[in-house]
């Protein structure tokens, strides 16, 4: 899906991954799931690229459904991979997220765990040989994205801003769509393994400006950074003034 110019998503609301192209390529953020391959060959045709044409592939955590496809793009066609150093060991399938369910739906999770079995997230590959990112990283890769640190959901969490694309990708620091519960907007991510932590690292997107606010999960949005964070901020003290109810 183009979202718009040098701009492209593979997957959908539940899982995604981004495509940022200048003429020296192109940069792949997140790998999504294994089965997502396809999704990715499709969008390269639609965009006139090639496999050959990817320079890297930015891991913005290491949880599974977001390495996907990567281990297969370095082992086949020697992409190389970037994720924080933090993260590293969890990518490499060493160390386990430590975050809860919190609420769910039967409905939504039960969509969420087809979703994840139908496009291959039983067979993930974990990676192993990684490029270890740290936060305020510039790369020299197309669009130049720079790393923002973002633990909290895990963490080596990160954010990756591209100004050439306004937009900034977000991987799980939030959502737009809760996979568990079905709900939309602007939100905290499940299975996050520190929430005050990842609320407190929000603050480190006001940093930068960008237009797109582009989550692992959920719709892409529109509305800029600092209507994102007012967003989350109003649920969060929204769920707090329920449970003190």
């Amino acid at each position: 899906m183009k979202l718009g110019p040098s701009l492209h998503r593979v997957g959908n609301d539940i899982i995604a991954a981004y495509l940022v192209e200048d003429e020296s390529g192109v940069t792949v953020i997140d790998a999504g799931l294994a089965g997502h391959w396809r999704d990715l060959i499709r969008e390269l045709e639609i965009m006139g690229r090639q496999i050959g044409d990817i320079r890297g592939v930015i891991i913005t955590h290491g949880d599974s459904d977001h390495l996907g496809f990567a281990e297969k793009l370095r082992y086949e066609y020697g992409v190389p991979l970037y994720i924080h150093e933090a993260d590293a060991q969890r990518a490499r399938g060493k160390e386990k997220g430590s975050g809860s369910f919190g609420k769910f739906s039967l409905a939504a999770t039960a969509g969420f765990l087809a979703y994840f079995i139908r496009k291959g997230g039983v067979r993930t590959r974990y990676l192993t040989d990684v490029n270890i990112l740290h936060d305020g990283d510039v790369l020299d890769l197309p669009g130049q994205p720079s790393i923002i640190g973002m633990p909290g959901h895990s963490p080596g969490s990160i954010a990756v801003f591209v100004a050439a694309v306004d937009a900034v990708f977000v991987g799980d620091a939030l959502t737009t769509r809760n996979v568990l519960t079905g709900k939309t907007g602007p939100q905290p991510a499940p299975f996050t393994d520190v929430p005050v932590q990842a609320l407190d690292s929000l603050r480190r997107l006001g940093e930068v400006e960008a237009t797109w606010v582009l989550p692992g999960h959920g719709a892409a949005w529109n509305g800029g950074i600092a209507g994102a964070i007012s967003a989350i901020r109003s649920a969060v003290a929204t769920d707090d003034e329920r449970h003190r109810r």
